[in-house]
C-alpha cells in the first residue's frame, strides 16, 4: 500500500523555476543560456571565499551557535546601522538561517497560526504561497497591476480582516523588479497597524536598485553600467523604518544575491525580541544552524567598503539596460525593472498565447531558458502571456543570449 501524503503537500507543485533549469540541463552540451534561475555565473568575492577557506582550515567545522555565529550577527548589526541608521541588537534581534528561504518559513511558522490568513502580492516569488500553506494558513492574494505593478488601494484594503495575521512584501521584487515607494509602504503600514498585522519583508535584493530607463547603447551599458543623467533613481526603503512598523516587522535578507553566493545558503532575520525568540525556536528545529565556516566568510563580506555595495547598482544596472534593449528589439513587450535582477516580459506580440509552451520551445529550439509567467500567479491565466528573464550573468553570457535570441527574431 502506498505511503499516504499530506493534504498540505497536495496543495502546491514543485518549483517551476528549478524545473526550467533541469529542462535546460537536459539539453546536454548544446550551446545555450540559462536565464531562468537567478544565480550568477561569475565568481563570488575572493576575500569572502578566502575567509571561509581559512575558517575550514582553522577547524571551524562544528556547530555554530544555533541563531548564528556571534561575529556574523555583529556584522549584520554593523551593516544595518551603516546603511539604514538603525542598529539591531545582535543578541536579541538577529537570527542567522539557512538562506532567506528558511528565514521566510521560520518567520511564518513563528508568527502565524492554522486558520490565519497571509496576504501575498502577485506576481509573487513562488515560495510564498506554499510557505503559508505549510503553516496551515490561507494565502490571500492582492494583484500588482502592470505596466508599473501598482497597488490598487481598495483591493489592498479589502484583503485585510480579522483573520489576517501577516503580509509578505518583497522589495526589490522578484519577478517584476518593482521597488516599493515610501507612499506604498506607508499605505501598507497603516493597514497593518489598523488590523494588528505583522509585515514580513523579503529584502534579499536590497542593494540592487537602478535609475529609470536606459539612454545609451546597450553595448556600452553592458560593459560598464551607469546612471543616465536626469534619471530618477529608486531608493530601497525598509518597512521596518516606516513610522509605527519597527515593532511589527520581520526583515529578511541574506548573502546569496549581494555576494553572488546562492549556494552558501546564509540568510538572516531582524525582528523584535519576542518575535526573535519564537523564530529562533522554530529555526532550531528546522535546521539547527547554517554552515559554520561559511558564516565566517559572510561576516567578512558584510564589512566590505561602501564602494562594493554601491557598485552592485552600477554592475546590474548595466546588465539590466542591455537586456531591456535586447528584448525590446527582439519583439518582447518589456516591463522595465527598477531593482533585483529580473525582467518580466509579454510574449503576445510574438504571436504566443501559452507561456509554458513558449518556454519549452525557447529551450528546445533557441537554447534560452526562461520562467513561465503563470508560475507567479494564483490564477495561471494572469501570466499566460508572460515570461521572466534573469540577467545576473557574465557579459559574454548575455552576448550569447543576444545571438541566440536573434534566431527567435528571424523565426
Amino acid at each position: 500500500m502506498p505511503i499516504q501524503t499530506s493534504l498540505k503537500a497536495g496543495q502546491f507543485n514543485e518549483s517551476v523555476i528549478r524545473e526550467m533549469t533541469r529542462l535546460f540541463l537536459a539539453r546536454g552540451d548544446k550551446p545555450g543560456v540559462n536565464l531562468a534561475q537567478g544565480f550568477p555565473d561569475f565568481p563570488a568575492p575572493v576575500d569572502m571565499m578566502t575567509a571561509a577557506i581559512d575558517a575550514i582550515r582553522a577547524n571551524v567545522n562544528q556547530y555554530a551557535i544555533t541563531w548564528g555565529a556571534k561575529n556574523l550577527r555583529n556584522a549584520i548589526a554593523d551593516n544595518t546601522e551603516r546603511f539604514y541608521g538603525t542598529r539591531p541588537d545582535p543578541e536579541r534581534e538577529i537570527t542567522v538561517t539557512c538562506g532567506a528561504t528558511e528565514a521566510m518559513i521560520a518567520a511564518l511558522m513563528a508568527t502565524v497560526n492554522p486558520g490565519d490568513e497571509v496576504i501575498v502580492f502577485e506576481p509573487f516569488y513562488e515560495n510564498y504561497g506554499p510557505d503559508a500553506i505549510l503553516c496551515g494558513a490561507t494565502p490571500r492574494f492582492v494583484t500588482l497591476h502592470e505596466p508599473d505593478w501598482a497597488i490598487d488601494p481598495d483591493e489592498l484594503a479589502a484583503a485585510f480582516n480579522d483573520k489576517t495575521r501577516a503580509i509578505i512584501i518583497n522589495t526589490p521584487n522578484n519577478p517584476t523588479g518593482k521597488v516599493y515607494t515610501r507612499e506604498e509602504l506607508t499605505q501598507i503600514a497603516d493597514l497593518c497597524i489598523k488590523w494588528n498585522v505583522t509585515a514580513i519583508t523579503d529584502e534579499i535584493y536590497e542593494h540592487m536598485v537602478y535609475a529609470d530607463s536606459p539612454s545609451s547603447t546597450a553595448e556600452g551599458q553592458l560593459a560598464s553600467g551607469f546612471i543616465p543623467e536626469g534619471s530618477e533613481v529608486r531608493t530601497h526603503i525598509r518597512m521596518a523604518d516606516i513610522d509605527g512598523m519597527q515593532g511589527r516587522t520581520v526583515t529578511i535578507s541574506g548573502l546569496s544575491k549581494t555576494f553572488s553566493a546562492t549556494g552558501w545558503r546564509i540568510g538572516w532575520l531582524i525582528a523584535p525580541p519576542d518575535a526573535t525568540n519564537a523564530i529562533r525556536k522554530v529555526h532550531d528545529f528546522l535546521t539547527v544552524g547554517a554552515a559554520a565556516p561559511l558564516q565566517e566568510g559572510a561576516a567578512v563580506a558584510l564589512g566590505f567598503a561602501d564602494d562594493y555595495f554601491r557598485g552592485l547598482s552600477t554592475l546590474y544596472g548595466g546588465k539590466r539596460d542591455f537586456m531591456v534593449d535586447l528584448l525590446r528589439r527582439t519583439g518582447f513587450h518589456v516591463y522595465e525593472p527598477h531593482g533585483a535582477y529580473y525582467i518580466m516580459t509579454d510574449i503576445a506580440g510574438l504571436g504566443w498565447t501559452d507561456d509554458i509552451a513558449f518556454s519549452r520551445w525557447l529551450i528546445d529550439d533557441i537554447g534560452v531558458a526562461v520562467v513561465p509567467g503563470s508560475s507567479f500567479y494564483r490564477d495561471p491565466a494572469l501570466g499566460r502571456t508572460k515570461v521572466r528573464f534573469c540577467y545576473c550573468k557574465k557579459p559574454e553570457t548575455l552576448q550569447l543570449a543576444a545571438e541566440l535570441l536573434g534566431r527567435l527574431k528571424a523565426k
